[in-house]
């Protein structure tokens, strides 16, 4: 396998990667809300559980937009091909474990190869091994219990922990629309702003149109 890497030299954001990379803590947090009004109106349609449709939606993104697939290895960028999702997953005894989500551009693919994975740690099947070393994913979490406003997540500092996390809140209504809380954690040294927004901007809006993106049934 060829691994790909960027040239750093050429890159315009040498001199914020330089900066950045040796934080204490580099690592910036957005929280914003999704309407998922249109989403919820397709439930009873959608191939897959709704958790899934809106995991596949920002995975898909994260694949689309480079830097979602920016990882730090001994000083250099990586560029991976293609990153998959690794959830939380809480378990009928209280516990959590993790499980995989094999990024498939297609939703009803992603849905099938997910799904039991999904299944299978809720039972406790699958041992909790999480895989730090692991960099083409997306961490994801999801608490659906809370409507957050901030968020942060646990890290090992000192590490080249370069994996975006995400954590989605409650699904709740408002009047007559359906909303939910979203948190990006993402490293300053791979990332600005910028694209972080432009991957909500982007989610929002298939958000908006999710029957041209998921699979639907009947």
């Amino acid at each position: 396998m060829t691994l790909h890497y960027l040239d750093l030299d050429r890159w315009p954001r040498r001199a914020t990667f330089d900066y950045y990379r040796t934080f204490d803590n580099p690592y910036f947090n957005v929280c914003t809300r999704l309407d998922l009004t249109a989403l919820v109106a397709l439930k009873p349609r959608l191939a897959g559980p709704l958790l899934l449709a809106y995991h596949h939606l920002l995975l898909r993104l994260a694949n689309e937009i480079e830097p979602f697939r920016y990882r730090l290895d001994q000083g250099r960028v990586r560029v991976h091909d293609v990153v998959h999702g690794s959830a939380a997953v809480l378990c009928v005894d209280d516990s959590i474990s993790f499980a995989d989500l094999p990024y498939d551009p297609d939703h009803r693919a992603f849905v099938a190869a997910a799904e039991p994975r999904l299944r299978a740690a809720q039972r406790g099947e699958l041992p909790f091994e999480p895989t730090p070393d692991q960099q083409a994913l997306l961490h994801f979490t999801t608490l659906p219990w809370i409507d957050f406003s901030s968020f942060s997540h646990a890290r090992n500092w000192g590490r080249e922990d370069s994996v975006p996390k995400i954590a989605f809140g409650r699904l709740q209504r408002d009047g007559q629309r359906w909303q939910m809380a979203l948190s990006i954690e993402v490293h300053h040294a791979l990332m600005d702003g910028l694209h972080v927004g432009r991957l909500v901007q982007a989610l929002q809006a298939r958000l908006l149109q999710p029957e041209n993106w998921l699979a639907l049934e009947g």
